[in-house]
């Protein structure tokens, strides 16, 4: 891989962040929009108070989403290494003996990569999986799984840690980092309000916490509706391109292709069975359900194939 397609990688990147905080506001007004102008609807409505009533509602709520938004992005960038590290309940790998192959790896890696070299954690799942996060080189973290590093062999250990180098020098930790702490905390705000409001609504405000138990609503149904799709266009590229730039860290694509067969037997990390929107990052989805049109990784059976394809 040519180091000009890397460069035209974190081109792109920075366009798709800067693209996302622009365009992620909108999809998330509109969605809310539709979705109490449908409700109006279906409780039958006549079209132009449906019309009327969204846009009342859509002027008292736009306000606080955009503000909310402003808040998300902010939080994705200061701490969204740190949420997702937490996502996965990695801690910090020990620096002893028994840890200091992994960390010769990284330190050499990251030596042929010239960058920084990230911080080391361990997520205690004896499955096959791997990530890496933070805002850029500097900060970078990379997050094995207990079972990846007493599974696979020195060479395909290497291999893993090389896919992973691969996605913070493209920068892809930059973009994954602002969309899954952004998904994560738009859910996390819509189980807030629903259950919050649900209590309040035998109050006097009570129509007031019903339009916000429908925001609440709204932000889960874009959680799971929409987010999936914002995933899938993000991250199926760059499994490709990270498998690239750690085949040309090591000069050794075949390791990265056998590694790859080990992981996709067991890749799930039972900490992510609740954090669903951390499957992009990693090196194979950790899910329950691997496979189907909204998964975020392309087919093992061809990345292997375009890894045993390179000279």
């Amino acid at each position: 891989m040519k180091p000009t397609d890397v460069y035209g990688h974190i081109a792109q990147n920075n366009r798709k962040i800067a693209g996302l905080i622009l365009l992620f506001p909108v999809l998330l007004v509109a969605f809310i929009y539709i979705f109490f102008f449908l409700l109006a609807l279906i409780g039958e409505t006549p079209f132009d108070q449906a019309i009327q009533d969204s846009n009342e509602i859509f002027v008292k709520v736009v306000p606080i989403l955009l503000g909310v938004c402003f808040i998300l992005t902010l939080v994705s960038f200061a701490f969204g290494d740190k949420m997702m590290l937490g996502f996965a309940g990695a801690k910090i790998c020990p620096d002893d003996k028994a840890h200091l192959q992994v960390y010769r790896m990284v330190e050499n890696l990251a030596l042929k990569a010239g960058i920084p070299t990230p911080k080391v954690y361990l997520i205690p799942d004896e499955s096959l999986n791997a990530f890496a996060t933070g805002y850029s080189p500097k900060t970078a973290s990379i997050a094995l799984t207990t079972g990846i590093v007493k599974k696979l062999n020195p060479i395909e250990l290497e291999a893993v840690i090389s896919h992973e180098m691969g996605h913070v020098v493209n920068r892809d930790i930059r973009l994954n980092m602002f969309v899954i702490t952004g998904i994560g905390v738009i859910g996390m705000l819509g189980e807030i309000l629903v259950r919050s409001s649900g209590r309040g609504r035998s109050s006097k405000k009570g129509g007031g916490a019903a339009v916000f138990i429908f925001v609440g609503l709204a932000l889960l149904l874009f959680r799971y509706l929409v987010a999936p799709f914002i995933h899938m266009a993000l991250s199926r590229s760059q499994e490709f391109q990270a498998d690239a730039t750690g085949a040309y860290l090591t000069r050794h694509p075949q390791a990265l292709a056998t590694a790859l067969k080990k992981i996709a037997v067991d890749p799930r990390v039972e900490s992510l069975d609740s954090s669903t929107q951390m499957a992009c990052a990693c090196i194979c989805n950790p899910l329950k359900k691997v496979g189907g049109l909204l998964d975020t990784h392309p087919p093992v059976s061809e990345r292997i194939k375009r890894l045993e394809n390179m000279v």
